[in-house]
């Protein structure tokens, strides 16, 4: 008898034999991509900040340094073609007259500043932290000075000691003190603009110490108060302690500024009277711009000489940072 088939049912799919149905072959993979590596992706991330410090600080440095080493004048800076002459600019300035002058004068700005500036911030960060009423209000307004342009604040600092017209002689004139040439006098050139610059610079201080104050725990405090310490002992024995990596960074910071001012000390006094208050900063600046034939090597000798100090007060900071790691 023959044996009749049927068609199978779409709808119940293929029938099973008792041969399990093949399964049909994959596909064909594409490629695989490899996974980006991570150290390219640092590199992408690093290129910007690279370029950047290439193109803003290594050429310049650079530039600075050849400058230095060449005797070059107007026509030979332009044309490019300055004769090589070694350290000879450096000697120039080593025996100019007013090399002695310049480095008592940036010596004095500069540590005068850094101390009054580091003082003054510590002292109203520690009155700030009390947090009492109007704190954050108060500590505002001391941020004023710093977020003002610089040659809005030498402005003005000129016009408050203005020997005729200004508000300090004014103020002294009414206690009964005779009124001071702040300005044109070789006595107190260089103190109007220190004045200035610790104005100007104790805003920073009081933000960053303030900082530090924050990240000191309440409870060293605390346990200081029911050991029996007053105030004073607290600051000394708990505050200052915690606050010297902070304090560290702030005068380092603070030097590497107040080292390279120009802008206070050319608008108040141009680096005078008779060079009373001129600084290696306004000393490059005029050998370099301030005179008809401008001596371009001397100039940059001088701001390497400001370079070669930054640098090395730098050094000495992570110095004595590695070794407070270590112990």
């Amino acid at each position: 008898m023959k044996q009749t088939t049927y068609p199978p049912d779409p709808r119940t799919g293929p029938r099973r034999t008792g041969a399990a149905t093949a399964a049909p072959p994959p596909a064909h993979p594409g490629p695989r991509r490899r996974p980006t590596s991570p150290q390219w992706a640092a590199w992408a991330f690093l290129t910007p900040v690279t370029l950047y410090l290439v193109l803003f600080y290594a050429y310049p440095l650079y530039r600075n340094v050849d400058l230095s080493l060449r005797n070059y004048t107007v026509r030979s800076f332009v044309r490019g073609d300055a004769p090589f002459t070694g350290p000879k600019n450096y000697q120039t300035v080593l025996d100019d007259p007013t090399f002695g002058p310049a480095l008592v004068h940036t010596v004095v700005f500069t540590a005068v500043c850094l101390f009054f500036q580091y003082a003054i911030g510590l002292a109203l960060a520690v009155f700030f932290h009390q947090h009492f009423r109007l704190s954050a209000t108060l500590r505002a307004l001391f941020l004023v000075p710093w977020l003002l342009p610089l040659i809005v604040s030498a402005s003005t600092w000129s016009w408050m000691l203005n020997s005729d017209s200004g508000v300090v002689n004014a103020l002294l004139s009414a206690v009964g003190i005779e009124p001071l040439n702040w300005l044109t006098s070789p006595s107190w050139s260089l103190t109007s603009v220190i004045i200035a610059n610790i104005w100007i610079g104790v805003p920073f201080n009081l933000v960053v110490l303030y900082s530090g104050l924050q990240s000191i725990p309440g409870s060293l405090y605390e346990a200081a108060a029911l050991d029996g310490a007053g105030a004073w002992r607290r600051f000394w024995s708990v505050t200052f302690p915690l606050l010297r990596p902070v304090s560290a960074i702030t005068l380092l910071l603070g030097l590497v500024y107040t080292l390279k001012v120009f802008d206070i000390i050319w608008i108040m006094t141009k680096g005078g009277p008779a060079d009373s208050s001129t600084t290696f900063a306004t000393w490059s600046y005029q050998l370099g711009f301030g005179n008809l034939l401008p001596a371009f090597g001397p100039g940059a000798a001088v701001g390497n000489l400001l370079v070669v100090a930054a640098l090395v007060f730098g050094l000495v900071y992570l110095r004595v940072q590695r070794k407070q790691a270590l112990s």
